[in-house]
């Protein structure tokens, strides 16, 4: 069997996608024609899934994807921009999460927080200068996760926004309901230490867990049977940097950089689940 190209898309895990595509929005009381012979034809969804995904994976430019392969890039891009609009990446993460929900359970008890930061040249919206990039110009991505890693909140704001400032968003931003008869705690290394911090946590009914790097390896070495638990999130952040397109932000705005990452989180998760896309 040929091994599938990492942005080619399984027939199982487009049983997932299909029925969540948006559909053409046409007014009932006009009448479409189209001209015979003219025109290029509508390039199916399954084909403009995969030029999606294929920008996602490869990180070309839109104008640079294959037209012998997807089609025209404009017409790839205007429905990605109709799609992202109408939030169907964000539907597509949701749905993703309650199938993993549904066959491993989502890992509640466990929750990891961390920020990551990327360059950002051409950003106009959520962007600031990168401190630890000769004051460049960056974004950060803000991530909460499960126990096992798996994308619950993303947030993304300029790169010189200190991860502690967006906790309280990054809580309230989880896209599906937590439950209320787990208990939660949350893993953070120390740069969520304070009171005002533990105060958004616990009022959030989570039980803090702050730790320092150095903390957690030496539990390793020194206590049997220890776990390490705010590594998860460092793991998380890794799986999205294999998405090439996110590696360096080129979205000029926000909501489209945001479309690519809650893209990636759904494929995160959905992979989570067994499908295989590719």
């Amino acid at each position: 069997m040929a091994k599938i190209q990492s942005w080619e898309v399984s027939d199982a895990f487009w049983e997932k996608v299909e029925p969540l595509i948006p559909s053409v929005e046409r007014d009932p009381n006009k009448v479409y024609k189209r001209r015979a012979g003219g025109g290029r034809k509508p390039i199916p969804p399954r084909r403009i899934f995969e030029a999606i995904l294929y920008v996602l994976r490869t990180g070309c430019q839109w104008k640079a994807l294959p037209k012998e392969g997807f089609g025209s890039p404009s017409a790839v891009h205007t429905h990605f921009m109709r799609w992202m609009r109408m939030g169907f990446f964000v539907v597509l993460w949701r749905a993703g999460l309650a199938e993993y929900d549904e066959m491993e359970g989502i890992s509640w008890s466990w929750q990891s927080i961390d920020g990551a930061m990327v360059k950002a040249p051409l950003a106009l919206e959520a962007v600031g200068r990168n401190p630890t990039d000769r004051g460049g110009k960056g974004t950060k991505r803000h991530l909460l996760t499960d126990g096992r890693g798996v994308p619950l909140s993303i947030v993304v704001t300029g790169a010189n926004r200190h991860d502690v400032s967006q906790l309280e968003l990054v809580l309230d931003e989880i896209i599906i309901d937590r439950p209320d008869n787990i208990e939660q705690y949350l893993c953070a290394d120390k740069g969520y230490s304070g009171q005002p911090a533990a105060e958004a946590m616990i009022s959030r009914n989570y039980i803090p867990h702050i730790k320092q790097r150095g903390e957690e390896i030496q539990g390793k070495e020194t206590v049997p049977g220890y776990k390490a638990r705010r590594w998860v999130v460092e793991v998380s952040h890794a799986w999205f940097n294999r998405f090439r397109k996110l590696l360096v932000r080129y979205e000029k705005l926000a909501e489209a950089y945001m479309a690519l990452l809650h893209m990636a989180a759904a494929i995160i998760t959905f992979r989570k689940t067994g499908v295989i896309y590719g």
